[in-house]
């Protein structure tokens, strides 16, 4: 590991995008004139977010030449072979190994690492079936290397098992899409859209922390006179916008909007004609909201009735409006059910399909919406297609040459394949772009089940928390040195160009992939001379499906500045506003769903008496692995700081410099703490970026929507109390 080396600039391709956020700006890489080196300016030819940046990306050179990059491959030195071969290094030689000190890294040339892994592969695969190797991909990472994951898994794995961590981002509100829409794409709108709306809602999003480049469009919006609610446990910078912040403690989404929607059907506000015409499940939605008055929700959540009926006559009367959501409502044992229910707002006033309208999920990730498009979902091919839909499966099998029987079916989702892990049926397992061990719940799972690995092969810029427990880590390329296509959260598919060449011995992470498919006997399937030619393969596979990008081009791209899917042929111009004249449904129409309440998989309780929620901040991303290796944004916020209420910091007894102990039925963490009026009273919010001892998944809940699959993140039950440092 080292900085040696590190990539030199590509002077034919400056212009390039960040690599954090799904508002995925352009930037530009020059030489500072006062110091020489190399910097990070806005880019100002990109329609999304032109000429501005957040601090994440003005600083986001300094994790790509970070000292403590790998530039090499690595291998553990305690690895027997004799061990291998007779199905894996067991646990007790690894303690004994680390015991003995000899747990670290040893370089290899990637002529012996490539081929090793493949041997060891198919040694495990031999003797436990092809279902033992399982691939762990990440929303981060590009479209082409998306679908090529994809495709190495069933195609030279054979196996069933991948999955990626867009399953605790996207997943609840793609589930709702799919169900209320026919489709899944994140906003049904383009960003330039949101300036024309006059009464926007933004619930479970803090998009001034997670989308900065975003706000202006609200502003704008602002402006021209709309009005804004946001819904959120927290008082955040985004609800300082806002003409009403609904402070609603987590978990009562659902009850809230059900007042809502009571209001716009009692006082018939809602859009007749659209309801009739392009909808179904009118009556199933009336029946389940008649019992959530306005009085009664004020009961359930303390929101007062006079701001549950201005909300609902302000959305429904206005000319036109958006709801944006996030994961505050998505990462829930209901998160399918909460978003579809903000879903309905759209859907019963009409608001949907016509400028200035529209429902968006605010996507997390940098390609959170290409991420899960192509082929990393553990049910899905490319294309949006469903891996057990007879059609979907010979179509894929005939682009890729082979049999369609060949193909594997549906695995599970990412938390569930970490379960397999942990339960012995999966041995090895591949990670590409993704740090498990601190973003899971639960995560002391997490790092008993790795452990129990035969083989685990990290692919990425630095020693993460998951690479610890890896028997290979190889060096991978940053979003600086590989070409690919992107699509944004608008659905606006784009081309980044590579601005740096390769550090040391780091590859390109398609070529690796294509390696080891190559060592596995199946090279004949990965057979490219350029990433722009898995793209036009990928295309091709997606032709027909609901995520067609077959009129898509690597040239279209660079001329065009971007095209939203569908876009199914080359004289086709792509869609930016989606539903205009029909939905994706077969019969045209969008589905309304009455949505009954639940409860949190762990609601509180005497023993634990307060709900702890979790969520992002405004200098760090993900796991935190590249932003806590930025000293500009380290120095920001170098540790989690837990926030609470005063009332409860006295109820608690809390003093001056004590710290706080938070204590789940899982595992028990000391947080740094801020007390501060802007959250509900019976809230802790604790922000996720961390690993280790500073981790707050070690706390939350592993229950998983029935439908998503998705986390329970935002809701468990903990104990509270002082401590002293």
């Amino acid at each position: 590991m080292g900085a040696e080396g590190t990539g030199t600039m590509n002077a034919d391709n400056l212009l390039t995008h960040c690599c954090f956020c799904s508002m995925q700006c352009g930037m530009e890489l020059v030489n500072d004139k006062n110091t020489g080196e190399l910097a990070i300016r806005p880019r100002h030819d990109f329609p999304v977010a032109a000429g501005r940046l957040c601090q994440k990306g003005l600083n986001a050179l300094e994790h790509v030449r970070h000292p403590e990059r790998v530039l090499r491959p690595l291998v553990r030195p305690w690895l027997p072979e004799a061990a291998w071969l007779q199905g894996g290094v067991r646990l007790e030689e690894a303690a004994a190994a680390q015991a003995d000190g000899t747990e670290g890294w040893q370089p290899l040339a990637w002529e012996e690492a490539v081929p090793d892994i493949a041997r060891r592969i198919r040694a495990i695969q031999s003797e436990y079936g092809r279902d033992a190797v399982g691939v762990y991909g990440g929303g981060s990472l590009s479209n082409e290397v998306c679908y090529l994951l994809g495709k190495f898994t069933r195609v030279a794995l054979r196996s069933k098992y991948i999955d990626y961590n867009g399953r605790y981002c996207m997943s609840s509100a793609a589930a709702a899409g799919n169900q209320a829409f026919g489709l899944d794409r994140g906003m049904t709108m383009p960003l330039s859209d949101i300036p024309q709306a006059k009464f926007i809602i933004l619930a479970g999003t803090n998009i001034a922390e997670c989308q900065p480049t975003m706000v202006p469009y609200l502003l704008e919006a602002k402006k021209n006179g709309a009005l804004l609610v946001t819904i959120d446990p927290r008082n955040t910078m985004t609800s300082k916008m806002a003409d009403i912040h609904v402070r609603l403690q987590p978990g009562f989404d659902s009850v809230f909007v059900n007042g809502l929607l009571h209001v716009i059907i009692a006082e018939k506000l809602y859009d007749q004609r659209f309801v009739d015409t392009r909808t179904t499940g009118f009556e199933q939605l009336a029946e389940a909201v008649k019992p959530f008055t306005p009085e009664r929700v004020e009961e359930l959540t303390g929101m007062l009735e006079a701001v549950v009926r201005t909300i609902a006559r302000g959305f429904a009367k206005a000319p036109t409006g958006i709801v944006l959501t996030a994961r505050g409502l998505e990462q829930q044992v209901n998160g399918v059910e909460n978003t579809l229910n903000y879903i309905n707002l759209a859907l019963l006033t009409g608001k949907i399909g016509r400028a200035g309208c529209g429902y968006g999920a605010v996507t997390g990730q940098a390609n959170g919406q290409g991420g899960r498009e192509h082929g990393q979902k553990a049910d899905q091919l490319p294309g949006y297609r469903l891996i057990e839909d007879p059609a979907a499966r010979e179509y894929v099998s005939k682009v890729w040459g082979i049999d369609p029987a060949e193909l594997p079916g549906k695995g599970v989702s990412a938390y569930e394949l970490l379960q397999k892990i942990d339960e012995g049926e999966i041995k090895a397992l591949i990670v590409l772009g993704s740090n498990p061990v601190v973003s899971s719940p639960n995560s002391r799972m997490v790092e008993r089940a790795l452990r129990k690995l035969d083989l685990l092969v990290v692919i990425d810029m630095f020693e993460t928390e998951t690479a610890a427990f890896a028997h290979y880590l190889l060096p991978g390329s940053s979003f600086l040195e590989g070409e690919g296509t992107l699509t944004n959260l608008e659905g606006r598919v784009f081309h980044r160009p590579q601005a740096l060449e390769l550090p040391g011995e780091a590859k390109l992470d398609y070529r690796l992939i294509c390696e080891l498919a190559e060592e596995l006997g199946y090279g004949r399937y990965f057979q490219y001379e350029s990433i722009e030619e898995v793209f036009d393969e990928l295309a091709l596979a997606t032709a027909g499906g609901k995520a067609d990008y077959s009129g898509i081009t690597y040239e279209r791209l660079k001329r065009e500045k971007g095209l939203f899917w569908p876009c199914p042929s080359p004289e086709h111009s792509g869609t930016p506003l989606l539903f205009t004249e029909r939905f994706h449904h077969p019969d045209g129409r969008a589905r309304l769903f009455g949505i009954t309440p639940k409860m949190p998989a762990e609601p509180v309780d005497q023993d634990y008496p307060y709900v702890l929620t979790t969520g992002r901040v405004g200098s760090h991303y993900l796991s935190g692995a590249q932003t806590r290796r930025t000293a500009a944004l380290h120095k920001k916020t170098p540790v989690p700081v837990a926030e609470i209420h005063p009332w409860l910091a006295r109820r608690i007894g809390l003093k001056v410099g004590d710290q706080l102990r938070l204590t789940s039925r899982r595992d028990s963490v000391v947080f740094a703490v801020k007390v501060t009026e802007g959250i509900h009273p019976l809230t802790v919010f604790v922000p996720f970026h961390w690993g280790g001892e500073l981790s707050v998944n070690r706390l939350t809940i592993q229950a998983l929507d029935p439908t998503s699959r998705m986390p329970e993140f935002k809701i468990c039950a903990v104990q509270v109390r002082g401590e002293k440092v």
